[in-house]
């Protein structure tokens, strides 16, 4: 019985190339999407309104950001802890309720490699009002002063704070640059032991600064104090600078030329005309927090998840090769009398019974002929086939043409000489019936 196999109905709408660019990309879009999830990539613009390296408000420090990058510096900011350990400056500018043991830490781990520059905060900020059509995202109005609560951050210091009349101008002045701050109601100095001034007011207070506790040459060009000659204990290889008043380097600040040309000092003799600068965030309450799908990228789960996707290909790949318009089954028993001769031939052929078709074959064939020359049927299968064997001698054939050919084919074993002794029989058929 023959064995139908599955047919397709309907055309296909897609080419195998198309079907399989759609699923490579979507998959390669799927996984980065993922990526960029789990490594904070998705979370957009940190433009908050903080005091961060992406503030664009008064207080933030996008603009200090923008103009070292255009200075030749490679600028970027970090949201990760990692960020402690990168070469290059790196720039703190915490909360004013960040824990001081925090800022501890980023400022130990990172002078290993480089310098380190923290901001204190100066202002309170808020969000404009919704109403106003002219703000932008990122932008706040000061309310007023902030209060700095930092323990076990260079606890030695002391921040003091200045109020000045509305109008009123208060100056500093560096080595290389002087002017005034944008809002002189109120202005924040420090004082303590260890401070080499590098920004000063008219009245001797100290509003930027670095730690006298390493040897920094081209720090020492900018200070405006000679360093202490019985300071003895100077280990560190990298300056800690602290800026105490924010409005130096926040963008408030940076609308006056000095303030630009102040950054561009400072930094240069910090690390130098060309190092990358790193602006944290995690300090300015951005830190991203690892979760499933970033721990999903990392060693050692990493492994598993390249098993996944290897998964996913093969099981794709198994997709692929079977894509196509739907299979439907064909019928067991198909219709026809095609259908039904093929059916009986393999149901003979996987019976092995190859040997039985002979006889009947050749039966027929003498029927047929005995019929068609118009010869009188004796009953006996021999003297019917003595009158066949006659009348092919009278048409030109050879004496016993057709018993020796139903012979070779009632002794037929394979397949090959049944095919042929009945290809015999029939050629001599049509002969006789022309």
């Amino acid at each position: 019985m023959s064995e139908a196999g599955p047919t397709p109905v309907g055309g296909n709408p897609f080419t195998a190339r198309t079907a399989l660019g759609l699923v490579v990309f979507g998959s390669l879009a799927f996984v980065a999407l993922l990526w960029m999830i789990g490594n904070g990539l998705a979370q957009g613009s940190a433009n908050n309104g903080g005091a961060h390296g992406e503030g664009r408000g008064l207080n933030g420090y996008a603009a200090v950001a923008d103009l070292l990058e255009r200075q030749g510096h490679a600028v970027r900011t970090s949201r990760s802890r990692a960020g402690f350990d990168q070469p290059g400056l790196l720039v703190l500018t915490p909360q004013p309720t960040a824990n001081g043991k925090d800022i501890t830490e980023a400022v130990e781990r990172h002078r290993r490699v480089g310098p380190v520059l923290v901001i204190t905060p100066k202002w309170t900020a808020f969000p404009l009002p919704s109403g106003d059509l002219r703000a932008k995202k990122g932008w706040v109005q000061l309310a007023g002063p902030g209060e700095i609560n930092w323990p076990g951050f260079l606890d030695q210091l002391t921040l003091n704070a200045s109020e000045g009349a509305k109008g009123a101008q208060v100056r500093w002045r560096s080595r290389m640059a002087a002017g005034t701050f944008p809002d002189a109601r109120r202005t924040l100095a420090g004082v303590g032991p260890g401070l080499l001034p590098l920004v000063e007011g008219a009245d001797g207070r100290v509003f930027a600064a670095y730690l006298d506790d390493g040897v920094f040459p081209a720090m020492a060009r900018q200070a405006l104090r000679p360093a202490d000659a019985a300071t003895r204990y100077r280990s560190q290889t990298y300056p800690l600078i602290v800026v105490f008043d924010a409005d130096l380097l926040s963008n408030y600040g940076m609308a006056q030329r000095p303030s630009a040309e102040l950054a561009v000092q400072m930094v240069n003799a910090a690390a130098g005309p060309d190092a990358p600068i790193t602006f944290d965030l995690t300090l300015a309450g951005l830190e991203f927090k690892p979760n499933l799908l970033s721990l999903a990228f990392t060693p050692p789960f990493l492994a598993a998840t390249l098993c996944l996707l290897l998964a996913a290909m093969a099981i794709g790949w198994r997709a692929f090769l079977r894509f196509g318009p739907p299979l439907v089954p064909g019928r067991a028993i198909a219709f026809g009398k095609r259908a039904l001769v093929t059916n009986a031939a393999g149901l003979i052929v996987r019976s092995r019974r190859l040997h039985l078709l002979g006889p009947p074959y050749a039966d027929a064939v003498r029927a047929r002929l005995i019929r068609a020359l118009g010869l009188s049927r004796a009953g006996d299968e021999a003297a019917d086939t003595l009158a066949i064997d006659r009348a092919a001698v009278a048409r030109g054939e050879p004496k016993h043409a057709f018993s020796q050919a139903a012979a070779r084919l009632r002794q037929a074993r394979s397949e090959r000489e049944l095919v042929k002794a009945a290809a015999d029989l029939h050629a001599l058929e049509r002969t006789l019936t022309r």
